[in-house]
């Protein structure tokens, strides 16, 4: 039996984070880069958390990362994997594993990033098992 689509809300797309959403429309993942300090950072955001410097500006990311940690969510209609994924770049993502059995999923597993839709709004960076 095929597993039901599970519906993803539009974010909120704000004007600190329409570039971030802009680039996932293109099917592309952009962090945020520190020109002051060097880190990159994520979620989206104009002033940096490590050094405190509004010096920051967009920088595409490779898509690919590592999984930190999950947690396969059962107790909803549509089951599905919550997880904070390393990107190569160093920030950390929260995000959902996804176009895999739930069970396959583990901790340090190379993932690339997938755009899936949502309703209504920009598609949302998710992430996949790499081949």
């Amino acid at each position: 039996m095929a597993q039901a689509q599970r519906k993803i809300p539009a974010p909120a797309v704000t004007p600190e984070t329409k570039p971030f959403w802009d680039a996932a429309a293109d099917g592309r993942l952009v962090i945020k880069q520190c020109t002051a300090c060097g880190q990159s950072h994520h979620y989206p955001r104009t002033i940096c958390p490590f050094c405190g410097s509004d010096a920051t500006e967009w920088r595409p990311a490779s898509g690919r990362g590592k999984v930190y940690t999950y947690s396969v969510m059962r107790r909803v209609p549509e089951p599905y994997v919550i997880a904070y994924v390393t990107l190569e770049e160093g920030p950390m993502m929260m995000t959902n594993i996804v176009d895999c059995d739930l069970d396959s999923v583990r901790i340090g597993q190379a993932v690339r990033v997938v755009f899936k839709p949502s309703e209504g709004g920009p598609p949302v960076p998710m992430f996949a098992p790499a081949p």
